[in-house]
């Protein structure tokens, strides 16, 4: 497979589906846009761009909520050669500053719940942009700013789409924090899609899409828009959080999506919902589950109620999407699955040589949607892309048969005893208990300053067991050296806005206590 020398990303989403103008292409909360829609307003987008001193290669701050307007404004940025700035919505006006700042960023598309947030980063900083557009505003605009559906009929639908290459910038996408600017092509989500989101996936133009990661994770930019778009299938978006009460009220009972993407945490509380619905209310035929790996005896719960498979996966903002993953008919469950066709896998001891089977390693990707550096780091780039090469930070072990197995992250393995626990083998065996609903496993200093594993746990509501009974749980399915000298009872844990569980909130805990 290969590309044209000449590839614009969003004209080729466009050009794919000019024979589905009338069918669906997005269903929000305001109601449903057909594909001949989307390319219409993405080119009036294009221009409005143009018109306001937005250049090619330019970039802009994408700081919207899931609705039709965030892939208008996505795709419209491409097709004029702009390159996008995907951007968490939960952050604080700190945050926006600095990706402002750093990005460069000359205009920002906005919605209209989240422009304050952004004019309070633009007071903090001394970052000015061209243009303003926001999307469905909830109050006055302020001044110079322009209303997003009043930009898109001022401007006629732009002609052409930029002359850009597979090795143009197209998007990039920030984190929590001090971002680091992760820089993809215009080659690479056609990458995605050709490698993962058909042949993995299985999706067609009859699959109804809905991820609950949103659009701004590279998870969810390929869930919700590179793979069904690249099908023709049709996509739901929610603007709220998806807690599992509203997604199962209106967007899985209602709309009736075919394939469901989720993280292990979404289905996990999908599962103790008391609203959980019946099977023959759904039309799941699949699910996928990324940002963390994916308990087995989750997995097969799931199973047992719904009747369809998850298909457990890694992925990374660095790759952009998923690219080691258990297939339809081909699952093991607890396992990452085996990699994705057109990518290479190695792990790597201390030495930075391959480990033998079934030990432990940190986890290099080489593959053809790789990002081209982190924008504006080059220190960090240089740690993480190593000639053709991408450092993940994963720890994973690989069996006889080519199936890979997580073991954590490399600044969350421990050293008990001195041999290495996997954080995550700890917390999938507590999950096995049926009073445990979530467990997050970190390293504790006992009273000899000695490293043993602590665990902190969510019941499931109604649920009781004892930190003892616990214990002696793991103590009958792991290794002596593994089970929790430690166990406190938690409401919650403190997660990232993908469910992923943020143990270095534990850890800071613990050296305050």
């Amino acid at each position: 497979m290969s590309l044209p020398a000449r590839f614009n990303f969003a004209e080729h989403l466009f050009a794919l589906n000019r024979g589905r103008a009338q069918k669906t292409a997005y269903v929000d909360d305001r109601g449903a846009l057909p594909y001949g829609e989307l390319e219409e307003r993405s080119r009036r987008l294009a221009a409005a761009l143009l018109a306001a001193g937005v250049k090619r290669e330019d970039r802009v701050l994408l700081l919207m909520l899931d609705s039709s307007d965030w892939p208008v404004s996505f795709l419209g940025s491409l097709y004029a050669g702009i390159v996008p700035v995907a951007v968490n919505t939960l952050l604080t006006s700190d945050d926006y500053t600095y990706m402002l700042a750093n990005s460069g960023a000359k205009a920002a598309l906005v919605s209209g719940a989240l422009l304050s947030v952004l004019q309070d980063a633009q007071r903090k900083g001394s970052h000015a942009l061209k243009a303003l557009f926001v999307s469905q505003p909830t109050g006055p605009l302020p001044e110079g700013a322009q209303e997003f559906e009043a930009a898109l009929a001022a401007h006629e639908p732009l002609v052409e789409p930029a002359a850009t290459t597979p090795q143009d910038h197209a998007y990039s996408s920030g984190s929590t924090g001090k971002p680091k600017g992760t820089v993809h092509t215009h080659g690479n989500p056609w990458w995605t899609a050709e490698l993962y989101g058909k042949p993995v996936l299985g999706l067609t133009e009859n699959d109804v899409c809905f991820s609950a990661a949103k659009l701004y994770f590279a998870y969810g930019l390929g869930n919700a828009l590179t793979f069904p778009l690249s099908v023709g299938a049709t996509v739901l978006l929610m603007a709220e959080r998806p807690t599992p009460d509203a997604t199962f009220k209106r967007w899985i009972s209602e709309h009736k999506p075919t394939v469901f993407f989720g993280a292990p945490t979404g289905f996990a509380g999908m599962l103790a919902s008391p609203n959980l619905p019946a099977r023959e209310a759904v039309s799941l035929r699949m699910c996928s589950s990324a940002g963390e790996a994916l308990p087995g005896e989750l997995a097969q719960r799931f199973k047992q109620h719904f009747g369809c498979e998850i298909i457990d996966g890694i992925g990374s903002t660095e790759m952009l999407h998923i690219f080691i993953s258990n297939r339809p008919g081909d699952i093991r469950y607890g396992t990452t699955g085996r990699p994705v066709e057109g990518y290479v896998i190695e792990l790597r001891g201390e030495d930075g040589q391959p480990v033998g089977v079934g030990e432990v390693g940190d986890l290099y990707i080489k593959g053809p949607s790789t990002a081209v550096m982190y924008w504006g780091n080059p220190e960090k780039s240089a740690d993480t892309f190593r000639e053709g090469w991408t450092k993940s930070g994963d720890k994973y072990s690989r069996d006889a048969d080519g199936y890979y197995t997580y073991a954590g992250r490399s600044d969350d393995m421990l050293k008990v005893s001195g041999i290495y626990v996997s954080p995550f083998e700890v917390e999938a065996t507590l999950m096995q208990h049926p009073a445990v609903l979530e467990a997050a496993v970190i390293g504790k200093e006992d009273a000899d300053g000695l490293v043993k594993t602590k665990a902190y746990v969510v019941r499931k509501a109604g649920q009781s067991v004892t930190d003892d009974e616990l214990k002696a749980f793991v103590k009958e399915r792991l290794a002596p050296y593994k089970y929790p000298r430690f166990i406190e009872f938690v409401e919650e844990l403190p997660k990232t806005a993908t469910g992923k569980i943020q143990r270095f909130r534990l850890r800071e805990r613990e050296q305050k206590a």
